[in-house]
C-alpha cells in the first residue's frame, strides 16, 4: 500500500487490505474467508500470522469454533447455554442454532445480555446445560469461587468449555498478590489485567470444585497441514468440564 495506505481513512483502507491479502494459504473457519496470511495481533510479544483480516478471529476462537463444529453432539437437543464474556463472532455461532436457549453475561461488557459476576451467579442451581467461557478466569482473583459457581448452575451431565491461557510446561500456577501495578502485572503475567499464569495444575483446580475434566490436544490431533492452515496454536488444548450425571 505504500504511503497511500497510511493516509486513507480506515473504512477505505481495510477493504483494500483485505483484497491485498486474499489467497489460499490460511483459512478462517469462523468467516469462511481465505488469505495468503493472517494479520499480526497482540502487543508484547506481537504474534505474527494470528488475526483473521475479515472477522478478527484469533487462534483461540478458531480452535473452539472447529472443536464445536467437529463435536456436534455437544450442541444437540434443547440446550440452555450461558456464554461468559461474549465474543461477537461466537455469539453468532451459538445464535444460529435454534435449539439453544442462549444467554450471554459479563460484569462490564455492553455486548452481554445480562450483567453477572462470575463469582456470584445469581441464578438457580442446575439452570444451564452448558457454559462457554474463554480467557476469563485468569482475570478473576477468586477463580475457584468462579469455578464453583459455574459447577453449581450446571445441570447434572452438563458441560463447560473453560479456556484460559495455560503454560502446560509449568507444573504450578504462578500467583503473587503483592503485584498490583499494571505494568508489573504485564511483565509477570503477560497482560496488565491478568492476576496469574496457569500451569498444568489448572486441571486440578477445576477438579477441586467437582468437575470431571478432560484435556484434549485438539490442535495437535488435526492433520498438521490443517492446524497450520487454520492458524492454530498447537500448545492450546481444549479443556472441557462435565458435571457428573446423577446415578
Amino acid at each position: 500500500m505504500g504511503n497511500i495506505g497510511n493516509v486513507l481513512p480506515r473504512w477505505v483502507k481495510r477493504p483494500l487490505l483485505l483484497l491485498r491479502d486474499r489467497g489460499d494459504v490460511m483459512h478462517c473457519p469462523c468467516c469462511g474467508w481465505s488469505f495468503r496470511q493472517f494479520w499480526p495481533s497482540g502487543v508484547s510479544p506481537v504474534e505474527p500470522n494470528s488475526m483473521c483480516p475479515k472477522c478478527s478471529s484469533l487462534p483461540r476462537h478458531r480452535l473452539v469454533w472447529l472443536f464445536l463444529e467437529r463435536n456436534p453432539k455437544l450442541l444437540k437437543g434443547r440446550i440452555r447455554l450461558l456464554h461468559i464474556a461474549p465474543e461477537p463472532l461466537l455469539q453468532k455461532f451459538f445464535k444460529r442454532h435454534l435449539n439453544i436457549d442462549y444467554l450471554s453475561a459479563d460484569l462490564f461488557s455492553p455486548l452481554a445480555m445480562e450483567r453477572i459476576d462470575l463469582t456470584d451467579i445469581r441464578k438457580p442451581d442446575s439452570c444451564f446445560d452448558a457454559i462457554f467461557c474463554v480467557h476469563v478466569l485468569e482475570h478473576i482473583p477468586d477463580d475457584r469461587k468462579a469455578m464453583s459457581e459455574m459447577y453449581r448452575v450446571l445441570s447434572p451431565g452438563g458441560w463447560a468449555i473453560l479456556q484460559s491461557p495455560v503454560d502446560w510446561n509449568r507444573p504450578a500456577t504462578f500467583e503473587d498478590w503483592s503485584i498490583t501495578d499494571p505494568a508489573e502485572r504485564f511483565r509477570h503475567f503477560g497482560q496488565k489485567d491478568h492476576v496469574r499464569i496457569y500451569g498444568s495444575d489448572y486441571v486440578d483446580r477445576l477438579r477441586s470444585v467437582g468437575f470431571e475434566v478432560e484435556r484434549i490436544a485438539f490442535a495437535r490431533e488435526l492433520e498438521a497441514n490443517l492446524s497450520a492452515k487454520f492458524g492454530l496454536d498447537l500448545s492450546d488444548d481444549i479443556v472441557i468440564c462435565r458435571v457428573p450425571s446423577k446415578v
